[in-house]
């Protein structure tokens, strides 16, 4: 009952002690790490001094007590001199990885985009100036057609027999003429009659009016069709429209014969090139545009009428741009950014290393995978080009450029 009330006794003794060393090492501004390795060091020696004294004089149960708190009061000094050297040590943030792109200044002609269609130069769909049934299809579908082809015959054996009828009599007449038997009325009233039963037979055929490429047929033989009915599409291919609109105020650089560059998702990767070779002459009322036409050339056909096209007039004068890639701007409601890797010397160490610093810029014309940069950066300045998001202003990068990807002019992504 003693030995107990004894490590009772000692247990709070103990509490009180630590309590009175803590307050005053806390009067003294020592740091949390160090409070808890004085503690523990003096507990320690407290409890290992008792535990040494008990088992001398017998008393074991007392010893094994103050041998265990000795044994923790070990661990707790061991683990906070760990800490107290962990906090005395400063954090250096790792240097980041990150990839390079070097500030270049290029020759960018001023261009004016706009969104258009492709039209044809010449298109009509074909169609029967007279009703009947169809007795010859003289094309295939898909193929092409020069000028004057009939493309479609109609059953004509009533119309051709009165041509030949007509024309029995218009030679006749002529005969009875020439010997001043019938008068001149008759013979014109003859040769009216022929041209007039020619002029249906002819109207039993679809010929085509240009060159062209034809599209799918819409008829069949034997079938009967009505007067104005679709036959097939004709379309000249080469060269083409492009019909676009760009706003009024642009109206003053725009002349006839300026360069146009035409690119279209049916032909990735391909620029076509043109003439600017018509400005309507009203501008809209109601969106403010002015109306332009476009004309290329188009020998392999890639061009289709009703094909979106993304259209660029290229304007005549050239002046020195800073270009950059987009994903290399830090684009933020305050101001755009980029990051600049600068080099710097440690004082103490001369070792160099670099640190990235944010720099805002003004951003201007987009162009591809490139951005103009019209203030805040020259030719020759290093900036971060990729993953800017991730970074902030002073930390040490390290620069690996091995998977950077490629920014170009005419990216041509692949379908998703």
């Amino acid at each position: 009952m003693k030995t107990a009330f004894k490590i009772i006794a000692l247990i709070v003794a103990s509490i009180i002690g630590v309590v009175i060393l803590n307050a005053i090492l806390v009067k003294f501004g020592a740091a949390g790490p160090t409070r808890i390795v004085i503690i523990s060091s003096v507990i320690t020696l407290v409890t290992g001094f008792v535990a040494f004294v008990s088992f001398r004089s017998g008393r074991t149960t007392a010893g094994a007590v103050c041998a265990i708190i000795c044994l923790v009061a070990i661990l707790v000094d061991v683990k906070g001199s760990q800490v107290r050297k962990m906090a005395s040590t400063p954090f250096v943030m790792p240097p980041t990885t990150v990839s390079s792109v070097v500030v270049k200044e290029e020759d960018w002609a001023p261009v004016l985009s706009a969104v258009g269609s492709v039209s044809a130069v010449q298109g009509a769909v074909l169609s029967t100036d007279l009703g009947g049934t169809v007795s010859k299809v003289n094309f295939e579908s898909g193929g092409e057609a020069k000028k004057g082809d009939i493309l479609v015959e109609l059953v004509a054996s009533q119309e051709e027999a009165d041509v030949d009828l007509a024309r029995s009599n218009l030679l006749r007449t002529r005969d009875l003429a020439a010997r001043n038997v019938v008068s001149k009325q008759d013979l014109d009233a003859a040769e009216s009659a022929f041209k007039q039963k020619e002029g249906i037979v002819q109207h039993k055929q679809v010929r085509a009016p240009f060159d062209g490429q034809l599209g799918i047929r819409q008829v069949n033989v034997g079938q009967m069709i009505k007067e104005g009915q679709e036959v097939v599409a004709l379309t000249a291919l080469d060269p083409v429209f492009v019909d676009f609109a760009l706003p009024q105020q642009e109206l003053a650089k725009l002349t006839q014969g300026l360069e146009v560059q035409v690119q279209t998702d049916a032909a990735p990767g391909r620029k076509f090139e043109g003439k600017l070779t018509a400005i309507n002459s009203m501008v809209d009322a109601v969106t403010r545009n002015i109306s332009l036409q476009a004309t290329l050339e188009n020998h392999d056909h890639s061009l289709r009428p009703g094909m979106f096209a993304k259209v660029e007039v290229v304007l005549p004068e050239k002046h020195k741009t800073v270009v950059i890639p987009g994903s290399a701007v830090s684009y933020n409601p305050y101001g755009d950014s980029v990051f600049v890797i600068e080099k710097k010397k440690d004082p103490q160490t001369g070792k160099e290393s670099q640190s990235i610093r944010a720099q805002f810029v003004r951003v201007g014309e987009a162009r591809g995978d490139f951005v103009a940069i019209d203030k805040g950066l020259k030719a020759g300045d290093v900036i971060v080009s990729t993953g800017v998001f991730k970074l902030r202003n002073g930390i040490p990068v390290t620069i690996n450029n091995d998977l950077a990807p490629k920014p170009q002019l005419n990216p041509t992504p692949a379908d998703s």
